[in-house]
């Protein structure tokens, strides 16, 4: 596994822009590292990091605690592509369309992980959304606001002021791209709050309403950002380093729900340290699909391998009155197809 090189940080969430001098690469660890990390031993941040770090150590906690949420939801989202959401340092200095959609899922990661927080009641610093009272209307009617809402827009503001400090320093044009797809993932958030409601009445006629907003699962946030994944814009600076637009004029113009990127991704097919790409040696491909996880597609034409397994399923399942549905354990071999290796095929 490859190791940052010395100096090399690049913050794009709480707790999880660089690794302490000597562990191994990959800012992944950071979600179990979590609050053990002191701040003043986490190189590259910024002093209004430090500080934010310093003054709220349960925030830096809840968010080391949902690490393992967004990062396990960018691996279901590239599950089946070249490229599965592995990071190496070179990965996160690029700014191609993977660094776009990693900064993006990040940030959202963090602003579901204290959106969540604040309404358990783990934090001082929140709790429910203080804007929610009174009464409202939907399309249904009139309604109380109740319960405890999740207080989105603290984790937004936190979120922001956290993250994109190193980049308001820096300026430059992986800056700029930086703090466009962090507002991308936090807005995301907020885009996919929902209005849930308990009816109260005489025989559940529902003549009065209590609702509140809650944060749906994170994997319709997933969702949503890997569409924006799909159509990210590739964009130039002007000419004053200031802004961006598109690079080619068949291109539609970024709007600001859009991920933006600045250069070409690498093709992913073969093990790259300079381009960030681990490659797909030793991958799983399906042989009879057509899609990206295809052996044709995910082995770069390089052919792949196939060996035999053996695999334990549940089978022959029947419902029992009442209530429980019992099933045998059946083995079946299956057949198993990974990508060969470039070295491989140079054997060959």
């Amino acid at each position: 596994m490859e190791v940052w090189p010395s100096g090399t940080c690049v913050c794009f969430s709480a707790l999880l822009c660089c690794l302490p001098p000597g562990l191994h690469a990959s800012w992944w660890h950071m979600g179990k590292l979590g609050s053990h990390v002191m701040c003043d031993n986490i190189p590259g941040l910024v002093n209004r990091q430090r500080q934010l770090c310093r003054q709220q150590p349960a925030v830096m906690r809840a968010i080391g605690a949902g690490v393992p949420d967004w990062l396990a939801e960018c691996k279901r989202q590239f599950e089946r592509q070249r490229w599965n959401c592995s990071a190496t340092p070179r990965l996160l200095l690029r700014g191609d369309r993977e660094a776009a959609f990693v900064y993006a899922i990040s940030s959202a990661g963090m602003v579901y992980a204290l959106t969540r927080a604040c309404s358990q009641g783990v934090l001082d610093t929140c709790s429910c959304d203080p804007t929610k009272t009174g009464t409202s209307r939907d399309a249904k009617g009139s309604f109380s606001w109740g319960g405890c809402s999740d207080d989105v827009d603290y984790a937004i503001r936190f979120t922001q002021a956290f993250v994109d400090a190193k980049e308001q320093k820096e300026r430059d044009s992986r800056a700029i791209m930086n703090l466009h797809n962090n507002r991308v993932g936090r807005k995301a958030v907020k885009r996919f709050m929902n209005l849930e409601c308990k009816c109260h009445g005489v025989s559940g006629s529902c003549t009065v309403r209590t609702c509140w907003l809650a944060a749906t699962e994170f994997r319709q946030m997933g969702d949503y950002l890997h569409k924006k994944y799909n159509s990210a814009i590739q964009v130039v600076m002007n000419q004053y380093g200031t802004r961006f637009t598109r690079a080619h004029k068949s291109l539609k113009k970024p709007t600001k729900n859009d991920l933006v990127y600045l250069e070409d991704s690498p093709d992913y097919c073969i093990r790259d340290y300079d381009s960030g790409s681990l490659g797909t040696g030793g991958r799983v491909c399906n042989r009879t699909s057509r899609g990206p996880d295809s052996c044709e597609v995910m082995c770069c034409g390089r052919g792949y391998d196939t060996s035999r397994l053996s695999r334990t399923s549940k089978c022959e399942c029947r419902f029992h009155w009442c209530c429980a549905v019992r099933c045998e354990d059946c083995e079946e071999e299956v057949d198993v197809h990974t990508c060969k290796f470039q070295e491989d095929v140079a054997r060959l």
